[in-house]
């Protein structure tokens, strides 16, 4: 669990976190971070749409672990996005992690104003602030058009990825580029279709694993940092133990045909045209 890949800029960024997308706060999202922390975990990957920062920071304050052993990883929801409005942001963030810097932020989707947050983040960046600075849910356009107005690539693009939905032609321009690929949803959000597929089942049959190992797995030999999530404690120790088998190429292989192009979640394009779920995430976040 202590291996490593390296940003553009030399930082250090564990290749497993976990993912605290729509596990609330409370006793359960405690006793998940609790449980991920004894087993190993130390990249925790939360924003400020999940709503819960301020239960991230509180349980690893409370774990006695020093702030500078974990990597955490906060993003800018879209109705933060400018210059000013996301340097605010990010210090709201940092207020309800109970820290003075961020490991990993990253503009969470390509919203209205994101050259103009990523300025801000670039800022950020030189101040010491941010370690690695990088978005989430970007299309090569939206990658392209940063290049041309920022100073700095971003380092880091988080998104949908796992073997129904590898986004290929993404993964070989971020490679080119050296952005690091990050998955969100890498076991297809649990889908159960996915988690039960005979050509995976049969891999992990042969290396007596679980099926989601094998997917986890296969991410790792792609070169992409991974973000499981589960408050089950057998399933975060089992996410946590693929590090001690490797899938051949023929696997590999394999696992590529499984590429049927089906997203699990909203399309970023589709989610920038869409003002009414705009509106919802406002109201939301406005509570």
């Amino acid at each position: 669990m202590n291996q490593t890949v390296e940003a553009a800029n030399g930082v250090n960024i564990p290749r497993l976190g976990f993912g605290l997308y729509k596990i609330k706060s409370g006793e359960d999202f405690e006793r998940a971070v609790e449980e991920a922390i004894r087993t190993g975990y130390r990249h925790f990957d939360t924003a400020k749409i999940y709503g819960n920062e301020g239960a991230l920071g509180r349980v690893i304050q409370k774990s006695g672990i020093p702030r500078e052993e974990f990597f955490i990883t906060s993003k800018a929801w879209t109705t933060d996005l400018g210059y000013h409005t996301t340097r605010k942001a990010f210090e709201q963030t940092c207020r309800r992690l109970n820290v003075t810097y961020l490991d990993m932020y990253l503009i969470h989707f390509a919203g209205p104003h994101y050259a103009e947050a990523w300025k801000a983040m670039e800022e950020l960046y030189d101040e010491g602030r941010i370690k690695v600075i990088g978005v989430a849910n970007f299309e090569i356009r939206h990658l392209e058009n940063l290049k041309k107005n920022s100073r700095i690539v971003p380092m880091v693009n988080q998104v949908e990825t796992h073997p129904q939905f590898p986004q290929h032609e993404l993964h070989d321009y971020m490679a080119r580029h050296r952005i690091l690929h990050e998955a969100w949803g890498p076991l297809g959000q649990g889908n159960e279709a996915l988690l039960k597929h005979s050509e995976l089942s049969a891999i992990a049959h042969r290396h007596r694993k679980s099926v989601a190992q094998v997917i986890l797995r296969w991410h790792l030999e792609r070169g992409i940092i991974v973000i499981p999530k589960s408050s089950n404690p057998q399933r975060i120790k089992e996410n946590s133990e693929i590090f001690d088998f490797e899938l051949n190429e023929e696997e590999m292989e394999r696992i590529r045909r499984l590429d049927t192009g089906k997203r699990y979640s909203v399309s970023p394009t589709g989610y920038m045209v869409n003002p009414t779920y705009v509106k919802l995430m406002k109201l939301f976040i406005c509570r």
